[in-house]
């Protein structure tokens, strides 16, 4: 399990998009599951499940497939 608190939050796009490469890599190639914070809309349209908090409560936004 990779957990990751706005991973992205201090890196300019190409290193930004590096990272993302390599999480979406230790998911796909190792199988680690990912749970990433963000803010980045571009983060987290790369993972498979996006929630997000609204007034405190979570809120799955998108589901695989």
């Amino acid at each position: 399990v990779v957990r990751a608190d706005e991973p992205t939050g201090a890196l300019d796009r190409a290193a930004s998009s590096a990272l993302g490469d390599l999480l979406v890599e230790l998911n796909r190639d190792e199988g680690a599951a990912l749970v990433v914070v963000t803010h980045s809309p571009e983060v987290a349209a790369r993972m498979d499940r996006i929630h997000r908090l609204e007034d405190g409560v979570l809120v799955p936004a998108r589901e695989p497939g």
